[in-house]
């Protein structure tokens, strides 16, 4: 996902894709912990999405102000 996307959704999408993308990556952690984890790119992957998401917010909720 890209930030034009990102952009495009509403301050109540991006909120909620926010907290799923945190859950993902709690699973994701955990499965890690318990050596279950194949592809530990994803970690990488979530923490990056995650930070996107976050910094579109803070752009829609500056702008607001």
């Amino acid at each position: 996902m890209n930030a034009g996307e990102l952009r495009a959704l509403p301050d109540t999408e991006l909120a909620a894709k926010g907290r799923e993308l945190r859950d993902q990556l709690w699973n994701a952690r955990m499965k890690k912990a318990t050596g279950q984890l194949e592809n530990t790119a994803l970690l990488r992957t979530l923490r990056r999405d995650i930070a996107r998401v976050e910094t579109v917010l803070r752009e829609k909720r500056g702008a607001n102000q």
